[in-house]
């Protein structure tokens, strides 16, 4: 967490809280060349031994400038298509209420399931107070999982959030079906605390979410990190990614050693990201037309011997 003016490449726990050391794994990637993001046209059916990972904001929390970004109805129906355009297995979502979650799993078949975290509004005194999504029945606002199988291990990572804000936060959960482990993460903004606007959190959030997806090889983590990547000379946040993101573990839409990729937001901005160890064999960018945000859809190749991967902690 920087505690000063952003000029500063890192932060004093970074500096000194770091101790892991994770080899380099460099994975090659076949991912569409197209540079505007397509409709919800998909990836069609991968082979027997590749599973699809998406990530999407759904925008469902109306109050968030979300009202004229689609109905609860059209959103799942946008849900829908892109798990069957891109034969979807593993859905990683944000700014979505608790119930849409629990009603689009029911909706899908029986053998789908989710997980929710919900967001919480803490205040001076440290009182915590969920947000809840408006419109009757819809439960609170949060972020969660959504998979074709069941989801095994459902943890929440801890990781440091604002002290007078909105916390958001990161969840993992095991895929058993697909010898997968995912992390969904959703990034504080900058400016995020109200007592001190000057700290930034995202650099421990993400050093946290590197630390949990490396005690399992089969991890895919991403999410909605509120951040653009790594690259340019007025990026004045680069300073908040962890090393490795890039190296150990490769972006769905990074090409050899470029760090940008396709814009998921409507605004051509990228805050949407998968990362993963595993082989990447396709990427694509989904305008789901549902959201202000597209959805970012990533094909692997699942390990080859869950027995062999470690998840010690």
């Amino acid at each position: 967490m920087q505690r000063h003016k952003e000029t500063e490449r890192w932060s004093f726990r970074r500096r000194f809280r770091r101790t892991a050391t994770i080899l380099s794994l460099m994975t090659s990637v076949a991912c569409t060349s197209a540079q505007t993001p397509a409709a919800v046209t998909g990836l069609g059916a991968g082979t027997a031994e590749e599973v699809s990972v998406a990530t999407w904001n759904m925008c469902g929390v109306r109050q968030w400038s979300c009202e004229k970004t689609g109905s609860p109805k059209e959103k799942f129906q946008q849900l829908r298509e892109l798990i069957d355009a891109s034969d979807v297995h593993v859905l990683l979502l944000q700014e979505v209420c608790s119930q849409d979650l629990v009603s689009s799993a029911r909706s899908l078949g029986p053998q789908w399931q989710s997980a929710f975290e919900p967001y919480a509004e803490v205040d001076a005194a440290g009182r915590r107070a969920p947000v809840d999504c408006t419109g009757e029945g819809r439960g609170q606002a949060g972020y969660g999982l959504l998979a074709g199988s069941a989801l095994t291990d459902v943890e929440l990572i801890p990781t440091e959030q604002p002290t007078v804000g909105l916390h958001r936060g990161i969840l993992c959960a095991r895929v058993p079906s697909q010898r997968l482990r995912v992390c969904n993460a959703h990034l504080s903004l900058r400016e995020s605390d109200a007592d001190h606007p000057e700290w930034d959190f995202r650099d421990d959030q993400l050093s946290s979410l590197v630390a949990a997806a490396s005690t399992d090889a089969g991890t895919v983590f991403g999410g909605d990190f509120n951040s653009p990547p790594p690259v340019g000379e007025r990026n004045t946040s680069a300073w908040i990614w962890p090393s490795e993101t890039y190296t150990t573990y490769r972006e769905c839409d990074q090409k050899g050693s470029s760090r940008s990729g396709r814009g998921t937001l409507k605004d051509g901005t990228k805050i949407d990201y998968l990362f993963t160890q595993l082989p990447r064999t396709a990427c694509k960018v989904v305008d789901t037309k549902a959201s202000d945000h597209r959805a970012l859809v990533m094909r692997v190749t699942r390990p080859e011997d869950p027995a062999g991967v470690s998840t010690a902690r």
